[in-house]
Order: structure tokens, then C-alpha cells, then sequence
């Protein structure tokens, strides 16, 4: 038997559910964002971590329905589905999230590669 949850509790529940979201997005962007400057700094070991890394979440992503598997549980407490129902980001941010991120990173793993073969060639 389940109990039912009051609106409060309901709205409680999804801006913890979109802070936690917004903190992992924020942490993925900020990688996304440090893989060229690291391998422009010839750091292209943390470069390469961060592109793994990277990597993974997009799995995660990809396996999800191309989701985030936070975006399901946000949904349990919000009948809302605009593109930023489930963090805190702008809502022109949040429909064009993995197009901009992901151009970003296969831009940043590609001049990573770039680089470090040019200079051990």
C-alpha cells in the first residue's frame, strides 16, 4: 500500500530531483567544456580521462531511451513535459542540450587526437 504524497512533498521532490540533475549536467558540461583546454595545455591525459568519462554518460544516455535516467524520475512528481521540466536550465538550453554538448565534445576529442598525434609524429 502506498501512501499518498501532498503537492508540497510532490514539489519537494522534483526540485531535489532537477537540483541533482543540474548539478550532474553542470559537471558533464564542465568536462565537455575542459577536454580542448586541456589538450591545447598538452594535458591530453586528463583530456582523454574526461573524454571516457564523457563517453559513458552518453551510453547511459543512448541505453536510456536517449534520456537521462533523472528525466524518469522527475516525471514521477510533475505531469509538466516542457524541455526543462527536470533541471534548472533555460528552456532553449534543455532542447538544444545534446545537440550543442555534443558537437562540443566530438569537437574537443577530435582536436585532442588531433593534437596529441601531431605532436608524437
Amino acid at each position: 500500500m502506498t501512501a499518498e504524497i501532498s503537492e508540497d512533498e510532490m514539489a519537494s521532490r522534483l526540485a531535489a530531483v532537477k537540483l541533482l540533475h543540474t548539478v550532474v549536467w553542470a559537471f558533464f558540461a564542465g568536462c565537455i567544456v575542459a577536454i580542448p583546454a586541456l589538450a591545447w595545455t598538452h594535458r591530453y591525459r586528463a583530456a582523454a580521462w574526461l573524454i571516457g568519462i564523457v563517453a559513458v554518460e552518453a551510453i547511459i544516455v543512448l541505453v536510456n531511451g536517449w534520456k537521462c535516467p533523472l528525466t524518469a524520475v522527475a516525471a514521477r512528481y510533475t505531469s509538466d513535459r516542457r524541455d526543462n521540466f527536470d533541471i534548472f536550465l533555460p528552456v532553449w538550453i534543455a532542447r538544444y542540450n545534446k545537440l550543442v554538448f555534443g558537437a562540443l565534445y566530438i569537437c574537443g576529442a577530435t582536436l585532442t587526437a588531433y593534437l596529441w598525434v601531431r605532436r608524437h609524429s
